[in-house]
């Protein structure tokens, strides 16, 4: 469709709730089985309480390393598993179950650390391209989770909770702030390829309003469906707004607002906004060349320019005013970062794919001024085993893994926390998933205790009853 022209007494909303004898009784009754469009009215502010103090970032980039990389393999050096290497883990520490039960011996890295920057952070050689923005990073050690399963460790780390249906934290940041650009979603996935385990509900709004639920986009062509008008004139598509007016008209003032009706128009007016904005902001062509090369844009390899892609688009969005994006991972033929065998190739072609993007992306932001407001998260849902599954893979392991943060007032150049000389338990600043929400929120101005939703009985939050601000992480 055409952009949607705005007549003195032309109303969609009056439209829909006036027709209810006629086809506008069809179509909101099956909108309404939609629960994409049956949630409650949400104002077009977008926003329910704005920051509660001066923030730090605007905006928030996510990037989920789906299926959970080795923390002993990429920014968490353990030298004791090369002196043990081999060795039955049984007799060195206690092992807790695991996922699958099949444990091996002891598994040093296959790949070497060496300090970068001036901050010195060790960072594997998996990421050469990421290493070389060191500064950038607080480095994380010692997250943990509560579940070892993917599907269910994914909700908790997406929404707070390991049960499915709860909003995720993009939902909570843009219900609690909203979003800058009007014209955009405030919370856009980017799908790489892998959706993660748990599906669509990790970008789902849950119980909050519709409108703000993930708008998943791809990173390629128009990104999403009927983007395109398909009205072959604007005559024609002036004619129907014409028909829509005389029908409202013929109502008049017999019949009120109407809640559903309200937040099912609130969608359609983004769609019809996103019409003009998105074929713009997917115009990836209009880049210069040095920044296709920044990103690897034109690399070789296929999922590094899917990757490529996202993180630009990323930052584009972010440029938009865009509240959060998440990305998720390409296929890169074998598994996601999940590699219970063959962990050398699998990590590699993970690693190949994802670091000079990432590197890339850091490194627009600063030169662009953006990444002081922009807080990047890179973390998967938990981490793997310092002991062999099988004889080259790893298990899950919830028990302390890394992750890091970069820009949007965290302090940079820093290491916080420690897991035990065998990478496998978190034993120093230990930080839950409740945690790391609420500094993420802390950062974008928002008290996460006052950030609440009144659902089931009691006032619902993003940490649940949980959840501390992480003052050392802060700059």
């Amino acid at each position: 469709m055409m952009p949607v022209h705005r007549y003195p007494n032309f109303s969609r909303r009056a439209m829909l709730s006036q027709c209810s004898s006629g086809f506008g009784a069809v179509a909101l009754a099956a909108l309404l089985r939609d629960p994409a469009f049956g949630a409650e009215v949400t104002p077009l502010s977008n926003a329910q309480h704005g920051p509660h103090h001066q923030p730090r970032a605007r905006n928030v980039i996510f990037l989920y390393m789906d299926g959970g990389p080795s923390q002993i393999d990429t920014f968490d050096p353990k030298p004791a598993l090369t002196k043990y290497d081999g060795k039955d883990p049984n007799k060195l520490f206690r092992v807790e179950p695991t996922q699958f039960n099949n444990n091996g011996k002891v598994l040093a890295s296959p790949w070497r650390f060496k300090q970068h920057g001036e901050s010195g952070i060790p960072i594997s050689e998996l990421f050469p391209h990421v290493a070389t923005c060191a500064d950038e990073l607080a480095v994380v050690r010692s997250m943990m989770s509560e579940f070892p399963e993917h599907t269910f460790a994914n909700y908790f780390l997406h929404t707070g909770s390991g049960l499915q249906g709860r909003p995720s934290m993009g939902a909570w940041i843009n219900y609690g702030l909203g979003s800058e650009n009007q014209n955009l979603p405030g919370f856009v996935a980017l799908n790489g390829g892998l959706i993660p385990p748990g599906g669509l509900d990790c970008f789902g709004n849950g119980f909050l309003p519709a409108s703000y639920q993930g708008s998943v986009f791809q990173p390629h062509g128009s990104a999403v469906a009927n983007i395109t008008s398909r009205e072959p004139n604007l005559t024609r598509q002036q004619a129907k707004l014409e028909l829509i007016k005389q029908l409202d008209t013929l109502s008049g003032q017999r019949f009120g607002s109407d809640d559903a009706v309200e937040s099912a128009i609130r969608n359609y007016e983004l769609a019809f906004q996103m019409q003009r904005t998105v074929p713009e902001l997917m115009k990836l062509e209009d880049e210069p060349q040095h920044i296709r090369d920044l990103y690897g844009l034109d690399s070789e390899y296929k999922p590094t320019r899917i990757y490529a892609a996202e993180c630009l688009i990323a930052r584009r969005l972010v440029e938009r005013g865009v509240r959060f994006i998440e990305l998720t991972c390409p296929s890169c033929g074998g598994d996601r970062w999940d590699q219970h065998s063959n962990l050398k190739q699998g990590h590699e072609n993970n690693a190949r794919a994802v670091d000079k993007p990432i590197a890339g992306l850091l490194k627009d932001l600063r030169n662009r001024g953006l990444l002081d407001e922009t807080l990047v998260v890179w973390a998967g849902e938990f981490g793997r085993t310092p002991f062999a599954q099988g004889k080259d893979g790893r298990d899950h392991n919830q028990f302390g893994f890394s992750i890091w943060m970069a820009g949007g007032g965290v302090r940079a150049g820093t290491v916080y926390g420690a897991t035990d000389q065998w990478g496998y338990k978190a034993i120093e600043n230990r930080l839950e998933v409740h945690d790391l929400h609420a500094t993420m929120l802390h950062l974008l101005g928002v008290d996460h205790t006052q950030s609440t939703f009144r659902f089931g009985g009691r006032d619902m939050r993003l940490t649940d009853v949980k959840g501390h601000v992480v003052k050392d992480l802060i700059a």
